[in-house]
């Protein structure tokens, strides 16, 4: 059934909410180009739509639409019967370029995950979850594959942001590719890494490392933050993307954890997205909460007094608030005393 766009101006009109209701079909038809590889065939030059399928083994007149929309939404050209990327497309979304955003292969799971909201409202929690350490080698893959591709554009600017004075061991938690450890040493000489993370992430953590040529400098332990000890002896512990995977009582008992691995006056830096103290804001807070229904058993978005209140439970001191430029905070706290120099005992 179509339906007439209301005269502009009116200020009941039900188009935002039309907008707002059909926004996932943009969605799905680069995501589903994605999957197939359309941008990658494509390249840098100009095929029909049915070469293009014929290079995908897809259905040839599907194809043809497909591209045509694509065409709609600018991310394909069309001239003559023929389709190329635009730029934007060739930059960002053929494999193997510099700019390649490989871990758009989660956003695609995340629409599976996304699907089951509905019923995550319901019953009050995930329908799906589960651990990290129990995902297929796909799921973990393009999981890693995105939190690299972000922690990487972002890892320079909140390194520099930081007080690394004093700073010569750093531990990261739940580390994933290691894009924050490799920052580190990078930003100061003599500083060592260590990168905590689950049995089947820390395999790709090395490769990540020796791609990057780092693997001499940044050290991989296997463990889980949510079982034994993490170590002692950092004068630094990174804790990134990690508390909203978390229930508030699994944040408590972390933090501590954090702490007790620190030196006097070691800093532990926790970097999320904080949201609100009424919740609403900001908006990709807000979603993100609910990414955390859907895909976790009790994980969630969190305020800086109930993170701010877990550090200070932990004997932190000084705690200080940093927005990022990408929509992070980071929340700052140090150490008065104790801990003990050593090195971080791998667990199961």
């Amino acid at each position: 059934m179509h339906t007439p766009k209301p005269a502009t101006g009116d200020p009941l009109s039900p188009q935002a909410i039309l907008d707002m209701a059909s926004a996932f079909q943009k969605s799905r038809v680069l995501l589903t180009a994605y999957e197939l590889g359309v941008f990658t065939v494509l390249g840098e030059g100009s095929r029909s739509s049915a070469q293009v399928s014929q290079a995908l083994g897809s259905a040839e007149r599907a194809t043809d639409r497909l591209m045509n929309a694509l065409c709609a939404i600018g991310l394909l050209e069309k001239r003559e019967g023929r389709f190329s990327n635009t730029p934007l497309a060739s930059r960002f979304l053929v494999q193997g370029t510099p700019d390649f955003m490989a871990g758009l292969q989660h956003i695609v799971h995340l629409w599976e995950t996304w699907s089951t909201l509905t019923q995550a409202v319901g019953r009050g929690r995930s329908v799906i979850a589960r651990p990290v350490d129990q995902r297929d080698t796909t799921w973990l893959n393009a999981f890693i594959a995105a939190m690299h591709w972000r922690a990487r554009q972002h890892a320079p600017d909140v390194v520099a942001s930081l007080d690394l004075s004093g700073v010569s061991r750093v531990l990261d938690v739940g580390g994933g590719s290691g894009a924050y450890a490799m920052e580190f040493v990078r930003a100061k000489a003599g500083v060592a890494a260590v990168v905590l993370d689950l049995f089947n992430v820390i395999p790709l953590t090395e490769e990540y490392l020796r791609q990057a040529g780092l693997s001499g400098r940044v050290e991989t332990v296997v463990g889980n933050y949510e079982v034994g000890t993490l170590g002692s002896g950092f004068d630094l512990v990174f804790l990134s993307a990690i508390i909203h995977s978390n229930s508030p009582d699994q944040n408590r008992a972390l933090i501590r954890k954090c702490v007790e691995a620190l030196t006097p006056n070691g800093q532990l830096v926790v970097q999320d997205f904080i949201v609100d103290e009424d919740r609403t804001g900001p908006p990709f807070g807000a979603l993100f909460a609910l990414n955390m229904l859907v895909a976790t058993e009790a994980g969630d978005t969190y305020t800086e007094s109930e993170v701010h209140g877990w550090m200070e439970e932990a004997g932190l001191r000084g705690i200080v608030r940093q927005d990022t430029a990408f929509g992070t905070s980071l929340l700052i706290g140090r150490t008065e005393g104790g801990g003990h120099s050593g090195r971080p005992a791998p667990r199961p």
